[in-house]
């Protein structure tokens, strides 16, 4: 398997690089020049960030309020044992980058890196990058680490102008069409300039659960035909309008709340995940999650897909599952119709 450069601070010499590239994979080349991103390469793409500066100080969601703060310390190292489980299976497939933090300023959630940007699949050129503008206090420190390592590579890079949480609050359906969540983390606004500034389409809906704070806690887009959505967390009207796009597979909110919609799509394997077997078998919390993990396995059957789980407890404690640490820098998976 050919040697992946994970830092572009690191990366090879101008000659060196086309060479790498074609090595990896076919690229799409951009209109009018060569792809250096991946963003354009013909395989998925995504953006890692290892847990070095994780952290537990500030509670900033609800998940996290109710644990004590002893409780909710993370173990470094189980942290990051978990981590490059994830990281080794994501890389068997696909081109990961992995996130420089920055040792000057610890910033305790930057290994979330689903909430550092969005990457929009539908702009020619390079690469087009939104980065973040955020809500959360402790994390408004993400947002030059972001710019700088999307400048790096040439990407086009935009903060947007109100708030809003990347990867985590906009989902991509389809060509131009998106369904973005508004409310919490991110405001409507935001999804109005992107409307103007990228010729796109946005499906806004309103979340209202502190519990399920971004998007992707409650919709997960399987296929480009096919979203899950806990229907039950918005308004009729909303959930009309995504049908106008795609086919709805409704998912009750006790399986939302067990993280069945944190999810990430790798070809045709859905990643999700889930700590069953650190739970006492019978109690409630074995149940829901093997509800949930259930449900999943159905679903990704009458599609084609498999599942594979990933035990990331570490990462409860900061209020977090699967979908949260994986930025998309391409839906190439997406590109595959399995059925």
């Amino acid at each position: 398997m050919p040697e992946m450069t994970t830092n572009p601070a690191a990366a090879p010499t101008e000659a060196v690089w086309p060479e790498t590239i074609e090595r990896l994979t076919t690229s799409q080349p951009a209109a009018g020049g060569t792809t250096r991103t991946p963003s354009r390469l013909q395989r998925p793409a995504y953006l890692l960030c290892p847990p070095f500066t994780y952290g537990t100080s500030v509670a900033n969601n609800v998940w996290m309020e109710e644990l004590e703060p002893d409780k909710r310390q993370p173990d470094p190292e189980r942290a990051m044992a978990q981590f490059l489980e994830l990281y080794r299976f994501l890389a068997a497939e696909s081109l990961v980058y992995l996130l420089p933090a920055p040792g000057d300023a610890p910033l305790q959630d930057l290994v979330f890196t689903a909430n550092l940007g969005v990457a929009l699949d539908h702009v020619d050129g390079d690469g087009t990058v939104v980065i973040s503008n955020f809500t959360s206090e402790p994390r408004r420190g993400e947002t030059p680490v972001g710019v700088r390592f999307f400048e790096e590579f040439g990407y086009d890079v935009h903060v947007a102008p109100a708030k809003f949480e990347g990867d985590a609050d906009l989902k991509h359906l389809h060509d131009n069409v998106y369904v973005g969540g508004y409310g919490i983390r991110s405001e409507r606004e935001t999804y109005d300039w992107m409307e103007e500034t990228f010729d796109m389409e946005v499906v806004k809906v309103r979340m209202t659960d502190d519990y399920l704070y971004h998007l992707d806690c409650s919709i997960f887009p399987l296929t480009r035909e096919d979203t899950l959505v806990c229907t039950q967390l918005y308004e009729k009207d909303e959930v009309a309008a995504l049908e106008r796009h795609t086919n709805v597979i409704d998912v009750a909110p006790e399986e939302a709340y067990s993280g069945i919609c944190n999810s990430v799509r790798l070809g045709n394997v859905i990643l999700n995940s889930s700590h069953i077997h650190e739970l006492k078998a019978g109690s409630n919390e074995y149940k829901e999650e093997l509800a949930k993990n259930r449900k999943l396995e159905d679903i990704a059957v009458e599609h084609a897909f498999e599942v594979a789980y990933f035990n990331l407890s570490e990462y409860h404690k900061g209020g977090a599952l699967l979908s949260c640490m994986v930025m998309h820098l391409n839906r190439h998976s997406y590109a595959f119709r399995l059925v």
